[in-house]
């Protein structure tokens, strides 16, 4: 047979099987950058009867906005979208390259777990790939996208990625929702299992996106913020000195984002889940930062183990990537209901502490730092670089009733009258100030001059 010929038959039967998922490809990355590897391989199934062309994963190098990433895209028109050994093989020799050259890794999920008919050696393979991943976490970002569904082990990389994009489509579970709903006797649809309407109490969605090329779009929002990619300071476009007299009247943390962060570059991360705490990526007089913000609406936070893990995660995000940490805090301590008690929300708190301690940190008391919301989150001893507090904020020691214990003994009806007293007395930040805990007291207006002036101090 002529050896041409047979590469074209060969050809024309490989892009026929992956002609979906690289057309999903072609969406994110830049047009014509894609260099496919092992293009070629293949082992055959014997339960399905068929070869498994490119072993039901396409990888490669390819370029998003001019940075050079690798490239994983599950084939679901193969073998079902089963995974197997082969592939994960081929998985595991893409994952090495990223390691090897520093690229972003792009994950292109749509799986519904193991092919049928492979044994244990799916599973070391399935191991490999996790421990390379693991490997990968704090060395290069990893970026997931569920095309379709994802279920089973693989559920773990959409986990575990930096940045995990979920589509209205998207479906991500550690097992069949089939299966979850039978084990729980409820009758519930994929959606409310493993689709977006579960990232409110999951935490799988980072980022949720309309289209693949808002994907492209937010990636490169991303790449354009981390220092790796993009340094740790480019020359801002914004006004340094801008000021935001609106604040003077209410401070929220849409207000704050506005007014702080460099205009049009603040990336929420996470934002259905445990959305009274507000998480993200910007640049601020265009240095890149990490900002942390509690509040919803002008409501100061109780935490819970559910906001403190994700404020842990994403300390420990900022630290790898070698983020200052901007809090805005309008913060009580612990929520006291039985909930929260049987949790291990204190052994999460002192991980917490480990996390805090490692990273750069710049703090603005804008609400209320109270006890253990102040310790974390304020706090000189617990490694805040500069803090400052505006000066209708409030540093204290109790909020509301129980701040009237420290006037002694004193009747129900006047708890009120000694609550509002301890705040003017005791409360105002002046007090933490003098003491030489708080920076300084700044009128809220002129909060992005201050954070400016600290955060380059910090990095430079």
């Amino acid at each position: 047979m002529n050896k041409l010929e047979l590469l074209r038959t060969r050809r024309a039967e490989l892009l026929g099987k992956s002609k979906d998922i690289r057309e999903k490809i072609s969406e994110i990355i830049d047009e014509n950058s894609f260099v496919e590897l092992d293009a070629y391989s293949f082992s055959h199934s014997d339960f399905y009867g068929e070869d498994a062309q490119g072993e039901g994963v396409v990888t490669g190098l390819a370029s998003v906005d001019d940075t050079t990433v690798c490239v994983i895209a599950q084939n679901a028109a193969v073998l079902s979208g089963g995974v197997t050994k082969a592939n994960c093989n081929k998985i595991s020799k893409c994952l090495t390259k990223a390691l090897e050259t520093g690229s972003p890794v792009l994950w292109l999920f749509d799986s519904v777990g193991v092919s049928v008919g492979e044994g244990v050696n799916v599973m070391e393979g399935m191991a490999e790939v996790l421990s390379l991943a693991e490997t990968l976490k704090g060395e290069v970002p990893q970026f997931s996208v569920a095309v379709g569904r994802l279920y089973g082990t693989f559920s773990l990389l959409a986990a575990g990625a930096d940045f995990n994009f979920m589509l209205p489509t998207s479906l991500v579970s550690y097992a069949s929702p089939v299966v979850i709903g039978a084990k729980s006797g409820k009758k519930l649809s994929e959606e409310e299992i493993a689709g977006i309407k579960a990232s409110g109490y999951n935490g799988l969605n980072t980022i949720s996106v309309q289209s693949l090329a808002e994907v492209r779009e937010k990636m490169t929002a991303i790449l354009s913020l981390l220092p790796a990619y993009s340094g740790n300071y480019v020359d801002p476009t914004d006004d340094l000195n801008r000021t935001s007299e609106s604040l003077n009247e209410k401070a929220c943390p849409d207000c704050l984002v506005g007014a702080v962060c460099d205009e049009g570059s603040f990336v929420e991360m996470n934002a259905d889940f445990c959305s009274e705490v507000r998480t993200g990526i910007c640049r601020i007089g265009g240095v890149s930062s990490a900002v942390l913000l509690f509040g919803k609406g002008t409501d100061a936070v109780s935490l819970t183990f559910e906001n403190v893990l994700k404020i842990k995660h994403f300390v420990n995000f900022a630290y790898e990537y070698e983020l200052p940490l901007v809090t805005f805090v309008n913060t009580l301590g612990l929520k006291t209901d039985l909930q929260t008690s049987s949790t291990v929300v204190l052994r999460e708190i002192c991980n917490l502490i480990s996390a805090l301690k490692s990273v750069r940190r710049l703090s603005v008391v804008y609400g209320k730092a109270v006890g253990l919301g102040y310790t974390l989150f304020a706090s000189k001893s617990l490694g805040v670089d500069y803090s400052y507090a505006f000066a209708t904020g409030s540093v204290a020691l109790f909020d509301g009733k129980e701040s009237a214990v420290c006037f002694g003994e004193i009747r129900e009806d006047k708890l009120e009258e000694f609550s509002e007293r301890y705040a003017e007395e005791n409360a105002d930040p002046i007090n933490a100030a003098k003491d030489g805990y708080i920076d300084n007291i700044i009128e809220p207006a002129f909060v992005r001059p201050y954070v400016v002036s600290a955060l380059q101090t910090l990095v430079k």
